[in-house]
């Protein structure tokens, strides 16, 4: 009777995996194969190896790890010194609520505040610096990117700093360990799981970005997602486009898979 029921309830899992995850995938790899014409072809495969896209497949990465380290290097000490204040929750919230905002109003907020004549500038322009050309420069787009994506590492990293034994930072504090060292060698490494899960939570969906390429880096920043929009949206070359799609999932699957077997590596290592 259990297992009939266990299987009844996977049922709704199933069909959603199939309509929203497998059949995507099986569309998108069948489109691969054909090109402008229509025409069944392996070309668009011989394509993506070319100088071109592999530029490009570098840059996405460059650009990710970019977000990744410096959504890290924000969000470790952010999420710390959450687990130490008083009132967790508000702050949890305020945290979390822009990531309810939509993207593009938080792109046409950031296009007013490093604008010409935005916020940054009016600032700069007070202090004697002088207009600066902020706006579609990396930098810029690293910046926003950065925004967007904090909260997705923030939250993992203050779970496991939250699940972490204080009676273990005592004992070494007892035993005589600096703070740094206390960090370096009990804190760290038993959150790292939480540092995992969020490097994986900004990495991935950073080699897919393609409407801040467009509005705050102006189409100076070129990734894999810029390269799909611009296929199937501007030259409609559905089959090049699906081609880079293709690689970009499998590059997503084995960076998920290489986080999941190093995690595996370490608990036998524990063990």
């Amino acid at each position: 009777m259990e297992a009939r029921t266990r299987t009844i309830y996977l049922i709704p899992y199933l069909v959603w995996m199939v309509l929203f995850v497998v059949a995507p995938i099986v569309l998108i790899v069948y489109y691969s194969f054909f090109n402008v014409e229509g025409q069944f072809t392996f070309a668009n495969y011989e394509k993506f190896f070319t100088a071109t896209y592999m530029k490009m497949t570098l840059s996405s990465f460059w650009y990710a790890l970019l977000i990744t380290f410096f959504s890290l290097a924000v969000a470790y000490p952010t999420a710390y010194l959450l687990t130490k204040t008083k009132h967790k929750a508000l702050w949890l919230l305020l945290i979390i609520v822009p990531s309810w905002v939509n993207l593009l109003l938080k792109a046409y907020a950031f296009i007013g505040i490093f604008g010409t004549y935005g916020v940054v500038n009016a600032l700069f322009e007070a202090i004697g610096i002088g207009n600066r050309q902020i706006l579609f420069t990396d930098f810029s787009f690293v910046f926003v990117s950065v925004y967007i994506f904090i909260p997705f590492m923030i939250l993992p990293i203050y779970n496991a700093i939250e699940k972490l034994n204080p009676s273990l930072i005592y004992a070494a504090r007892d035993l005589g360990a600096s703070s740094w060292v206390t960090f370096r060698k009990v804190i760290f490494p038993l959150t790292l799981d939480g540092v995992k899960a969020g490097c994986i939570a900004v990495f991935i969906p950073s080699l897919s970005l393609f409407m801040l390429t467009r509005l705050i880096a102006g189409n100076r920043v070129i990734t894999l997602g810029t390269a799909i929009e611009q296929h199937f949206l501007v030259t409609e070359d559905w089959g090049m486009g699906a081609t880079i799609a293709v690689f970009l999932i499998i590059i997503m699957a084995l960076v998920m898979v290489l986080m999941g077997l190093r995690k595996r590596g370490l608990d036998l290592v524990k063990r």
